[in-house]
């Protein structure tokens, strides 16, 4: 037995060794790929809409500032970003990995030039640097807002706002992406509703997970719900902002609280939703937590599946810590690397966006070729209808940019919610840890987590449908009696 451990335990630092060597070097190639893709793309954006367009790996500040009715401005040190509306200067919270993301290559050297001169280092939070050179505040972007005078939001407005096509040429201009752009149609989410509408005695939203759309839940869950419960609830599932029939507007910068008052406004106010239990996957967590807070007095059930919640270490830079776990920059497991990909290098996912989603409707059709049509594509339907401004932003304004917050809001759930909180979590998951819903249980003390065996990220849902529809009835029942 002590020979067997011996050999499983070099065979492991071998295989750790090898992942690390590999990484390493694919991850260099990629650095230089995208900064070769940022100058192709500059020079794109100019010849086909005739404007530079500045990017986050080259210019922070005119990024943002580009969208708009949006300026970024700085006050005692610190980056806040301004958000024109009709009565209010919004500002917004603006996380910093979008632009704070070393190269692996300037990363090694800034760790060697570190423990060389130790005495030579500056604070951590005062200091980061960002691919493409130059350096930036590391600090996340605070939101607050105040009222002025109407005349002074239009003067604002009259010299910020930018004209921007919509879409931009390398999204889809098909009918479905672009339906939420017809004069007189409202901007609201696409919800879509099943279960009792009329004399329902409860609602129950549904919020799905990054690169996805309302169809995992309706084409999973909803089919399976038994009849009683189907006369009981009134089940909404939407698609998120920038996701799926969702609108994908060019000028938002998809913030926590831009993505909240999207669900209030399409959901909540519409639909007439007083109390309600919540289901929400992945990232749809990190919203689902936001939305209790908010409606502490509304909600009955909280129900989390692989929520991405990372304890962060006293004194470390919240925002970056969790871009790094989230994106470890690791060529294998196959779902770290596909996750690196898209926190870390802008262009590159552009490009994957502009192959796959800007020409969804032909790979939709070649998936219906090859299974005869035999499967359902509601997957592929999701991951292809959205946008690489939409996911490039959710990602990092909400996975990462709310890291400072999770505690907060746990705690709130904790203490100011009386409401059930269930967690589900596929023990085979290589995306989200388990970990991280022990360490949510740490502190919500009621909360109950279910590990389920043989289950990954996906389908801790699908291939367990009818199993996870009976789980969610018992928890609706439980905690609306």
């Amino acid at each position: 037995m002590a020979v067997i451990g011996k050999v499983r335990f070099f065979l492991v630092l071998s295989g750790t060794l090898v992942n690390d060597v590999v990484s390493f070097v694919v991850f260099c190639l990629l650095d230089l790929l995208d900064a070769v893709l940022c100058y192709v793309y500059k020079v794109a954006d100019f010849v086909i809409e005739a404007e530079w367009r500045p990017c986050y790996c080259s210019s922070a500040r005119g990024a943002i500032a580009s969208s708009g009715g949006k300026i970024l401005v700085s006050e005692r040190g610190e980056s806040k970003l301004v958000n024109l509306s009709s009565s209010k200067v919004m500002l917004e919270e603006v996380s910093d990995t979008l632009y704070a993301r070393t190269s692996l290559v300037s990363e090694l050297s800034l760790c060697t030039v570190k423990r060389l001169k130790p005495a030579d280092r500056p604070p951590a939070a005062a200091v980061s640097s960002y691919r493409g050179g130059g350096k930036t505040t590391g600090r996340s972007l605070r939101s607050s807002a105040f009222t002025v005078n109407s005349t002074i939001i239009e003067l604002l407005q009259g010299k910020a706002s930018v004209s921007r096509p919509i879409p931009r040429w390398s999204d889809c201009v098909c009918s479905r992406c672009t339906s939420w752009t017809s004069r007189g149609r409202q901007q609201t989410l696409f919800v879509r509703e099943a279960g009792a509408k009329d004399g329902a005695q409860e609602d129950v939203l549904f919020i799905h997970g990054f690169i996805s759309s309302s169809q995992f839940w309706t084409e999973t869950l909803f089919p399976h719900f038994s009849e009683s419960a189907k006369a009981t609830y009134r089940l909404l599932a939407m698609d998120l902002l920038g996701f799926g029939r969702s609108p994908k507007p060019s000028d938002s910068l998809y913030t926590l609280r831009e993505h909240l008052e999207k669900i209030e406004r399409s959901v909540l106010e519409p639909y007439r939703v007083k109390s309600f239990h919540i289901v929400a996957h992945s990232l749809g967590c990190i919203l689902a937590l936001a939305l209790a807070v908010k409606h502490p007095g509304s909600v009955k059930s909280l129900t989390l599946l692989a929520p991405p919640y990372y304890q962060v270490p006293k004194g470390v830079q919240a925002t970056q810590y969790v871009m790094r776990k989230v994106a470890a920059r690791k060529v294998w497991p196959p779902m770290a690397f596909g996750a690196s990909l898209t926190c870390w290098y802008e262009h590159i996912t552009r490009t994957a966006c502009l192959v796959v989603s800007k020409n969804h409707r032909l790979w939709e059709s070649i998936t219906k070729i090859v299974t005869m049509n035999r499967i359902r594509t509601y997957m592929f339907d999701g991951f292809f209808c959205h946008t690489h401004h939409a996911a490039w932003h959710t990602l990092h304004n909400v996975i990462c940019g709310t890291a400072g917050k999770l505690d907060g809001y746990l705690d709130a759930v904790n203490d100011r919610l009386s409401c059930g909180v269930t967690i589900f979590h596929g023990m085979d998951d290589e995306l989200i840890p388990l970990e991280c819903s022990h360490d949510i249980q740490k502190r919500i003390q009621r909360a109950v987590v279910k590990e389920i065996e043989n289950k990954d990220h996906l389908t801790i849902v699908i291939g367990r449908q009818e199993a996870f529809a009976r789980e969610l009835e018992e928890i609706w029942r439980k905690c609306g009696n």
